[in-house]
C-alpha cells in the first residue's frame, strides 16, 4: 500500500459532455451517487452529465452540482477498490468534494448547496459587468500590484493563484481589461480573457457570500476524518466550524492553489490523485512540483489504474 496519498478535486471549467456515464455503468457505488443527486435536486442531473450539451453544462447552476456529482461518483468507485487518502483538497467548488470525501457533510447536502452556490454566484453580478482573465508568465506579486494600480475605483484582484507564473484575475470588466493591457506591456507570455459567466473569487461576489451564509448555517458540519486543505489560506481544516467558515470565505477570496499543493507536500504527501472530470489540476500540480506522482481518476480505467498503483492489488 502506497502512503502519503492526497485526493484533489477539480472545480468549474473541468466539465465535458458525457462525463460520468462510464462510472455510472461500471460501479454500483457510482450509480448510487447519480441517483442521490437526481433525488436531492428534483431533476435529472444524470441526464445533464451524460447527454447535456457544452452550453447546458456551462450554466453555473448546473455546472457546479454536475462536477461535484461526477467527482464523488469517482471517489466512491476508488473507495470500493480499497483506496484511502491521508488528506484532501479541492479547487474552488472542488473543496466541497474534498469535504464529502472527508465526511464533513453528506453528499445530498453538498449537491443541494453547490447548486445554490452556483445560482448565487451567477446572480451576484449582472452579465457583462464582470470578467476574468488568465495572466501567464508574471509573478503573483507583480500581477497583484497591477490590479491595485489599475482599479480606478473598480474591483479587480487575483482570483486563482494556480501555479508559478499562472494567475487568474477577476473583477469589473473595464478593470480586468486594464490589467490585461498592463500585463502585455510588462512582457506576460499570455494575457487572455476567460469564457466565464461571472467574476468569481473577488469582492463582487459578496452578495453571493451573504446568501450562501444562510444555506451553510443550516448545514450539519462534522469534524473531517482527514485534513482538508483550505483554498483561502492553505491551512489544514480539522473541525466542522472551520470548514463552514473557510467554504464561505472562499467565495470572495482568491484560490491559493499553489500554496495548498506546497502545504500538502510539506506535510509528507507524495502522490496526488485528481478525482473527477478533466486533468486541469494535474497540469497545475506538475508545474508546481514536476517530479510529483499524479494520477487521474475520471473513468473506470482510471479507477483501476489508480487502485493497482496505490494498493498493489490487481483489479478487474
Amino acid at each position: 500500500m502506497v502512503s502519503g496519498i492526497a485526493f484533489v478535486f477539480p472545480g468549474q471549467g473541468s466539465q465535458y459532455p458525457g462525463m460520468g456515464r462510464s462510472l455510472f455503468e461500471a460501479f454500483p457505488e457510482s450509480r448510487e451517487i447519480f441517483e442521490q443527486a437526481d433525488e436531492a435536486l428534483h431533476m435529472s442531473l444524470s441526464r445533464a452529465c451524460f447527454e447535456g450539451s457544452e452550453a447546458e453544462l456551462a450554466l453555473t447552476e448546473t455546472t457546479q452540482p454536475a462536477i461535484l456529482t461526477v467527482s464523488v461518483a469517482a471517489l466512491r468507485a476508488l473507495e470500493s477498490c480499497g483506496v484511502r487518502p491521508e488528506a484532501a483538497a479541492g479547487h474552488s467548488l472542488g473543496e466541497y468534494s474534498a469535504h464529502v470525501s472527508a465526511g464533513t457533510f453528506g453528499f445530498p447536502d453538498a449537491v443541494r448547496s453547490v447548486r445554490l452556490r452556483g445560482r448565487f454566484m451567477q446572480e451576484a453580478v449582472p452579465v457583462g459587468e464582470g470578467a476574468m482573465a488568465a495572466i501567464m508568465g508574471l509573478e503573483a506579486a507583480e500581477v497583484d500590484s497591477m490590479c491595485r494600480e489599475s482599479s480606478y475605483g473598480q474591483v479587480v484582484s487575483p482570483a486563482n493563484l494556480n501555479s508559478p507564473g499562472q494567475v487568474v484575475i477577476a473583477g469589473h470588466s473595464g478593470a480586468v481589461d486594464r490589467v490585461m493591457g498592463r500585463a502585455r506591456e510588462a512582457g506576460a507570455r499570455r494575457s487572455v480573457a476567460l469564457p466565464v459567466s461571472a467574476p468569481f473569487h473577488c469582492a463582487l461576489m459578496e452578495p453571493a457570500a451573504q446568501r450562501l451564509a444562510e444555506v451553510l448555517k443550516d448545514l450539519s458540519f462534522q469534524s473531517p476524518r482527514i485534513p482538508v486543505y483550505a483554498n483561502v489560506d492553505a491551512t489544514r481544516v480539522l473541525d466542522g466550524e472551520a470548514a463552514r467558515r473557510t467554504l464561505l470565505d472562499q467565495v470572495v477570496s482568491p484560490v491559493r492553489w499553489q500554496q495548498v499543493v506546497e502545504a500538502m507536500l510539506a506535510a509528507g504527501i507524495e502522490t496526488m490523485v485528481e478525482v473527477g472530470p478533466g486533468r486541469v489540476l494535474s497540469g497545475l500540480i506538475k508545474r508546481i512540483r514536476k517530479e510529483l506522482n499524479v494520477l487521474n481518476v475520471s473513468d473506470p480505467e482510471g479507477v483501476e489504474n489508480a487502485a493497482r498503483a496505490l494498493t498493489g492489488v490487481p483489479q478487474g
